[in-house]
């Protein structure tokens, strides 16, 4: 990958390094001296990369913006004259973009279902991703990310914010510290009023509200457990004949079985009021996040302990620039990111399971899965300033207007 002046990083061509160089010497060798950023390319400009991820670039202090990938030229435009971006690319040149040596990693923030064809050739390029969550809509797709970025020199990470986010840590720490004892049960509400004209509500299962909005208490009990699920036990999908959807279930509901006789429970939903939340019951007390999931409102913790109560909130943080300057700063120090490709495809494989639970109606059983690695409350935790989202161009939130 060539850098800033066009040439080489240390090593082949291949982009390994020389072994002989020391780690000192290596950062040098990269041009990651202190004032050292990476260079991204933003691709697909919807709501969440104009309103969240841009705005907070410029703070990150690692990170800035090279290049934008969009379909559409007059957005590219008007959001490149915005950030002092220059560097615009359609879809269709996104190699070219690739090869043009003016970028070193990529925020990917395409339809869930366009990840793979954008992640796996900027893997081989050697270019870094940080890519939405899901990693993909099947475990095959997720598979073959996980197999790029095993071959690949680049770094991927999957776009967790709640895995740098202090309010969330803070209760993965608790619990792993036994504050309210052996976690037994998981109980999650997310919901939103999804407007019908978005495209979530018009692509059926891929963007509906498993896969959109199942991976927060998925993730959340995996971490919480420390454990992955051993069982999908039940999942419906439901359609409310008042949602507008005409192609979309607009509410899912999932039991899952984990080791140890441990259980979870979520319902996820494009029609209902907003509501963020879960509670951990363990034998010695009860913890509870609400608001859990969201970004821009405090999030709040209870805890509960026999007849003592203990409450906290957060002021809010900037998530997205937040694990950008975490990823980035692997980067330039040559650590691997967590959340990789392996906890991306460790949420893809359960969320796969349970719609087929949704469409046989019978139980999943879920093969064994060990996950190499964990969150580290210490090392991931980002607390940027929130940043305000500006106005976007021709993108908008999902929410409906009247909700």
């Amino acid at each position: 990958m060539p850098t800033h002046d066009g040439e080489m990083w240390a090593g082949d061509r291949s982009g390994r390094i020389a072994p002989e160089i020391t780690r000192m010497s290596l950062k040098s060798a990269l041009g990651f001296g202190s004032d050292r950023k990476v260079r991204y390319a933003i691709v697909g400009l919807g709501d969440i990369a104009q309103e969240w991820m841009l705005p907070g670039v410029a703070h990150t202090g690692n990170s800035e913006v090279t290049a934008l990938v969009t379909g559409d030229p007059r957005k590219a435009g008007a959001i490149g004259e915005r950030y002092g971006v220059t560097d615009t690319y359609g879809y269709e040149r996104f190699d070219v973009m690739l090869a043009s040596g003016k970028v070193d990693a990529l925020y990917l923030a395409t339809p869930n279902w366009r990840h793979a064809e954008f992640v796996i050739p900027a893997l081989r390029a050697g270019i870094h991703v940080l890519v939405e969550k899901p990693l993909e809509v099947s475990a095959e797709k997720a598979e073959a990310i996980f197999a790029a970025q095993r071959a690949s020199t680049a770094k991927l990470m999957v776009a967790y914010r709640l895995h740098c986010e202090p309010a969330t840590l803070d209760t993965i720490r608790r619990i792993r510290a036994g504050e309210i004892g052996e976690p037994r049960s998981f109980t999650s509400s997310f919901s939103q009023m999804v407007d019908p004209a978005n495209h979530r509500a018009k692509n059926g299962a891929l963007a509906g509200p498993l896969f959109d909005m199942g991976p927060y208490p998925l993730n959340a009990v995996r971490a919480l457990f420390g454990e992955e699920p051993v069982e999908v036990v039940s999942a419906i999908a439901t359609r409310h004949p008042d949602s507008g959807f005409a192609d979309t279930d607009d509410t899912v509901a999932v039991t899952l079985r984990f080791p140890g006789q441990k259980t979870a429970q979520f319902t996820v939903s494009y029609f209902a009021d907003t509501v963020s939340s879960f509670i951990v019951a363990g034998t010695k007390g009860v913890i509870q996040m609400n608001p859990a999931y969201g970004f821009g409102d405090p999030l709040e913790q209870t805890v509960s302990r026999g007849g003592d109560k203990s409450h906290k909130s957060w002021t809010p943080t900037d998530q997205f620039g937040g694990e950008m300057r975490y990823f980035s700063d692997c980067i330039l120090h040559g650590r691997d990111p967590e959340p990789d490709g392996e906890e991306g495809l460790a949420d893809v494989r359960v969320l796969e399971a349970i719609q087929r639970a949704i469409e046989t109606g019978q139980r999943q059983p879920l093969p064994p899965f060990a996950r190499a690695r964990r969150i580290d409350p210490e090392r991931q935790v980002q607390e940027l300033r929130f940043v305000k989202p500006p106005k976007p161009v021709d993108a908008k939130s999902p929410t409906r207007q009247d909700a």
